[in-house]
């Protein structure tokens, strides 16, 4: 069975990523992870999710904007997503105070890597954008590097706007403390097991370990985090979860669960008639092949089928 790291190593490719992209072999599979390249397919996909009694998310593929030019353009871009939302009504379902459509963004689109204040300037434009439709803005965590900045980030920005978050990932040792971080701010927090390739000095390289980590990091979450999502595929998890929010009469209004589009449909649907909160993130963009191969790193087995279509005539 081909492993998460050795996925995410072929993937890496180069000749992988061209043919990948050219190839009508893979669209598909891509669709069924990705709503689309633009922001009108996205929205069409999010008001037929909405139709259906999910939550949404709507989240602009891409990462490490090389130039403030590019960085100006993923603000605007977030600035137009807040709008569109309205425009669409996708929030007129929303059960107070929570939104039913909100947007995901990443930091090294709104400038990281061209410094901290261009992405701090351009990460309060988008917020400042969001509280006049009072609407919330999740902040996506990416890669190591940039763990503390972000949850530090989130520390300023916070006194002038609550209408924001993070996400946490269990596989990295840091993270108990980062929670108490957020818990001690108030801030909502999406917990995720992680999907980036780290060393082992820095997180847990066994999956039995990043489960055991998502499990307790969780139970904390539902008890102190300010209306926290927790973001699994986990059958197992998701099962031992609910049994902890049913003997702690937990009140689900309080939470919700989260899953990416195309991700266990199953899973999401059942969830949803169970009356839990279910939110699903809906990605976009012509910048989805990182995106994607970090889907295929969480089910290896995706990648077979990449694979075997190279020597088929």
């Amino acid at each position: 069975m081909l492993s998460r790291t050795v996925v995410l190593k072929v993937t890496s490719w180069p000749w992988m990523e061209r043919m990948v992209k050219r190839s009508f072999l893979f669209r598909k599979l891509v669709q069924r992870f990705v709503a689309g390249d633009t922001l009108g397919e996205a929205l069409d996909v999010s008001a037929e999710l909405a139709r259906r009694g999910f939550l949404i998310s709507l989240d602009l593929l891409g990462e490490n904007v090389k130039s403030l030019d590019e960085a100006i353009s993923a603000k605007n871009a977030y600035i137009d997503m807040l709008g569109a939302i309205e425009a669409r009504n996708l929030n007129a379902s929303r059960k107070e105070p929570i939104e039913a459509a909100n947007i995901s963004i990443k930091l090294t689109q709104c400038g990281f890597d061209q410094g901290d204040e261009v992405a701090e300037r351009h990460f309060r434009e988008v917020l400042t954008e969001a509280s006049r439709y009072g609407n919330f803005v999740r902040v996506d965590m990416e890669a190591s590097e940039y763990t503390e900045r972000t949850v530090s980030l989130i520390e300023r920005v916070w006194p002038d706007h609550k209408n924001t978050g993070t996400v946490l990932q269990s596989y990295l040792y840091r993270t108990p403390s980062d929670l108490d971080r957020m818990i001690k701010l108030g801030a909502r927090v999406r917990l995720v097991k992680g999907a980036y390739a780290e060393p082992a000095s820095i997180a847990y390289p066994k999956k039995r370990d990043v489960d055991r980590a998502y499990v307790e990091l969780a139970k904390k979450a539902l008890r102190q985090v300010n209306y926290p999502a927790i973001a699994t595929h986990d059958e197992r998890i998701i099962a031992e979860l609910k049994e902890f929010i049913a003997s702690e009469r937990i009140d689900p209004a309080s939470f919700e669960f989260q899953m990416i589009y195309g991700v266990r449909r199953d899973l999401q649907e059942q969830l949803r008639s169970e009356g839990f909160n279910m939110r699903i993130y809906v990605p976009f963009g012509e910048a989805w092949y990182p995106y994607f191969t970090r889907r295929l790193a969480e089910r290896p087995a995706n990648l077979f089928f990449i694979l075997k279509s190279l020597f088929k005539g």
